[in-house]
């Protein structure tokens, strides 16, 4: 791999890094020592952020105590559970991409094609908190930063040295047997080879001739056997083809946030999201434990996934059952429906942000648009309830709704696929 550096505000960070979450209690030096064993002996480096293990080498110009760049950055977008993310650094690319607080890439680009492709590849993943990418790219929803300005603040995460002597030693030992052992494999054919061959034109020309036929035939079986056809590009799915019912959804929502709103003493509740793929609650601790938060919440959150973003605040996430797919869209465009949605939140007095977007979808070779509405709105209606607001449209998803704690309501994010 090329070198996975970069020098920003006269600091030279580490990107580029292989990254797994660690679990609870574990040594985070004795983890990424095995990970690395497990993964590549020459990412001798390692960093430890929040729940994570960052693996990083020398090979890839990586020193110790040199900075990590995905650590921070995400320190400065902790705003957003998930994100995607490039910039554009000097001639080259990074890209860094988190998915529920967890680094999912973390990678410099040599060339703009290349980065653009990994982007646009992994847009298609549902649920991204916010997208960042340079303007010139015309990225929906996009929004362009400079590393400069997200990079660069308190000291961040590091990197340290993973000791590797006594696997090192083994490994060079390994090697030797491995080279002895090839060459006792290999020692007849060795001096096959070396041995003098009769000269072609001391052979039985028929028997030459008859050899070269046999060859062809063999090579002609092969280019048969494994001809290679072209692959073509599998179709774009369009997202309206695939959407659930509008009140199983809301439903599913609403018992998912209350499975999680679990009372546990000594922790209290700041939040519950629920988004396309998992329910997520926000725990605050209050004069509670560890221990007894795990205790209880093992009972009454059976299957859910514990992530502890520090000894006080805990993210505590269930997935969703997947509900029956249907293909909807509305025949109205998107104009359209934007007036339409506008009288009925002014017809029944709530406040609601709604504009109109464009989607891009590729699949490598093709790219398809489709225009959707994006409506977000605060209502102390239920999302069974507030979903009714958009009983005559079609085309409709409820892409999140999370309900807040401190002001008991509900805050929901629906669009609606035009035409």
């Amino acid at each position: 791999m090329a070198n996975q550096t970069l020098n920003v505000n006269r600091r030279k960070y580490a990107v580029g890094l292989f990254w797994q979450p660690m679990g609870v209690g574990v040594s985070g030096r004795n983890y990424a020592r095995a990970l690395s064993h497990n993964v590549d002996k020459k990412l001798n480096l390692y960093t430890e952020y929040r729940s994570m293990i960052g693996l990083g080498g020398r090979k890839l110009g990586h020193k110790i105590a040199m900075r990590v760049a995905a650590a921070e950055v995400m320190e400065n977008f902790s705003e957003y559970m998930s994100f995607l993310a490039v910039f554009e650094v000097d001639t080259k690319y990074y890209l860094v991409a988190a998915r529920n607080g967890v680094v999912l890439e973390d990678k410099l680009f040599d060339s703009e094609a290349a980065a653009r492709r990994a982007y646009v590849k992994l847009s298609e993943i549902p649920d991204w908190g916010a997208f960042f990418a340079p303007g010139a790219w015309g990225m929906p929803r996009a929004v362009e930063r400079n590393l400069s300005d997200v990079l660069g603040g308190r000291e961040g995460a590091q990197l340290h040295s993973i000791s590797h002597l006594g696997s090192g030693l083994f490994s060079g030992l390994l090697i030797v047997l491995f080279l002895f052992g090839l060459g006792m494999i290999f020692h007849d054919s060795l001096n096959q080879t070396l041995e003098s061959r009769p000269n072609v034109s001391e052979l039985d020309p028929a028997l030459v001739a008859e050899y070269k036929r046999q060859i062809e035939e063999k090579n002609k079986e092969l280019d048969k056997q494994f001809e290679i056809e072209k692959q073509l590009p599998s179709p774009i799915v369009m997202p309206y083809e695939n959407l659930p019912k509008v009140q199983a959804r809301a439903e599913l929502c609403y018992k998912a946030s209350g499975f999680l709103m679990q009372q546990i003493t000594g922790w209290n509740q700041v939040s519950v999201e629920c988004n396309e793929v998992n329910a997520v609650v926000e725990m605050r601790r209050d004069f509670g434990t560890l221990d007894e938060f795990y205790r209880v919440a093992t009972d009454v959150m059976p299957g859910a996934f514990v992530q502890e973003i520090n000894e006080n605040t805990l993210l505590v996430q269930a997935k969703l059952p997947e509900l029956e797919k249907f293909a909807s869209q509305d025949e109205r465009d998107a104009q359209t429906i934007v007036r339409d949605v506008t009288s009925l939140f002014q017809g029944i007095n709530v406040d609601a942000d709604i504009k109109m977007v464009t989607d891009s979808l590729t699949n490598g070779v093709d790219v398809e648009t489709v225009d959707v509405v994006e409506i977000a709105a605060e209502s102390k209606l239920i999302p069974q309830q507030f979903m009714k607001i958009f009983d005559g449209f079609e085309g409709v998803y409820l892409m999140k709704s999370t309900w807040d704690v401190a002001t008991r309501s509900w805050n929901y994010e629906v669009i609606i696929y035009a035409k």
